[in-house]
């Protein structure tokens, strides 16, 4: 491929350039020779397809991708292209039937998508001088806005989170729209999960979270983001989402809220070094923002072209805060507390005696820096749990790598005595992690 060749990622495309019958894998691996024209014709100067086209290849089949090009004869079912696309990627159709495109993208339009690029076409360059009478490629381009598909129900997602456009003079940027959800949509998910509990008490649970507690939460969230903006060091600020916009309700609620986009696809990491940033950033959290996070899961965590970041800042407080003083919000974190996923966790590994840190042990149904700093230490040494991160960390669990910070881990919470507090704070872990890349940097040289 020349140089100036318009990249073609080796997930999706191979060949040469020239005579336009160079052949492009498409989504179930065989090659089509129409992707390659949209590709260079199309793509070539997108600078998002330039930038996270290039999605690493990794073994881990549930490793997620930024783009995923079809033609006819691949999986094209919008709910199995949902599944194997990052949030925010897009999927890419191309056939010679401009009515086959036409149909599909409607299909696209909806339901978690949303049409990125209208069907238009181009035409195959075989021969400069017989362009004009060269076959016509037809496309269309989705993209993944929201988290969860209409209809799908999961614990993780309680807001209506979406991606969508704000503009702004001279910009168009994608950003992260959080709101509060409708009675009617709440009622639905409650239904689902709930199919044995009358109606009545389903409709009034739902008008008590959509009225009262979600946006006490987020008008909490956008807050934390605020405290975070003005004392994060400037090298973190990347790391954490910032407020964009916002609208309040009458009572001075936050009802919905814009945050940048923190996308997944920077540059790949070591185990190790996932493990560094997230710690790193984690302390700065702590003790230069003075903020909880207390949801600290691999869902949570994202690889930007930053490094490590967080988000999803909706359970925090600060550190210094005291809940006793507002008696409503004392009863929400204190239930919060008791039936969280990283409490109940907590509660399981030392009930089973795979934690054993006093000081971890204490903290179970409390809002603490220890919650996070347990969870941490369980996140870094299975990273791959999150599917947006497989194709984002080198990790093999058979490595010696691997193996030495599974044993930091242990040794974070189940030292040899139970009182040791050597690994109490986000900053001891930090310190401990950085011996180990030191150690295996040192080893690497011999």
């Amino acid at each position: 491929m020349s140089a100036s060749a318009p990249p073609i990622p080796s997930s999706v495309a191979a060949g040469s350039r020239d005579t336009g019958d160079s052949h492009a894998p498409g989504a179930n691996g065989h090659a089509h020779p129409l992707l390659t024209p949209v590709i260079q014709q199309v793509f070539a100067d997108d600078r998002e397809y330039r930038h996270y086209a290039h999605t690493p290849v990794t073994a881990d089949p549930r490793a997620l991708q930024d783009y995923i090009f079809a033609a006819d004869g691949d999986d094209t079912d919008p709910a199995s292209v949902f599944a194997r696309l990052r949030w925010g990627g897009q999927f890419v159709f191309v056939s010679r039937s401009a009515r086959r495109v036409a149909q599909l993208a409607r299909q696209f339009d909806r339901d978690g998508f949303c049409l990125e690029r209208d069907p238009a076409s181009v035409r195959r360059r075989a021969w400069p001088f017989l362009s004009l009478l060269a076959p016509r490629v037809h496309y269309f381009a989705a993209r993944k806005v929201l988290l969860i598909r209409p209809g799908e129900f999961t614990e993780r997602f309680t807001y209506h989170v979406e991606l969508t456009r704000h503009h702004r003079a001279g910009d168009d940027e994608l950003v992260v729209l959080k709101r509060v959800p409708s009675v009617e949509s709440l009622v639905a998910k409650l239904r689902k999960k709930f199919p044995d509990t009358p109606v009545e008490a389903i409709e009034k649970r739902a008008r008590k979270f959509t009225e009262k507690i979600f946006p006490t939460f987020l008008t909490r969230e956008a807050a934390i983001l605020l405290i975070l903006q003005e004392h994060l060091p400037s090298r973190y600020a990347h790391r954490v989402p910032r407020v964009i916009d916002l609208e309040k309700d009458i009572r001075g609620f936050v009802t919905s809220l814009k945050m940048n986009w923190l996308r997944n696809g920077g540059r790949r990491l070591s185990q190790l070094e996932f493990a560094i940033q997230a710690a790193d950033l984690l302390r700065a959290v702590h003790d230069n923002a003075g903020v909880l996070h207390l949801d600290l899961r691999l869902d949570n965590m994202v690889i930007t072209d930053h490094g490590v970041g967080f988000v999803d800042f909706g359970s925090s407080m600060r550190v210094t805060e005291n809940l006793s003083t507002n008696p409503m919000l004392d009863q929400l974190f204190d239930e919060l507390m008791r039936t969280s996923h990283i409490q109940r966790m907590l509660f399981h590994m030392t009930t089973s005696g795979q934690v054993t840190a006093e000081h971890f042990c204490k903290q179970q149904g409390k809002a603490d820096k220890g919650i996070d700093v347990f969870y941490l230490s369980l996140q870094f040494t299975t990273p791959h749990a999150n599917p947006d991160l497989a194709g984002l960390i080198h990790y093999d669990p058979q490595s010696e790598m691997a193996r030495q910070i599974a044993e930091l881990s242990k040794t974070v919470l189940r030292p040899g005595d139970p009182k040791d507090t050597s690994h109490k704070s986000a900053k001891d872990i930090l310190r401990s992690l950085e011996l180990l890349e030191r150690d295996i940097n040192r080893r690497a040289r011999r």
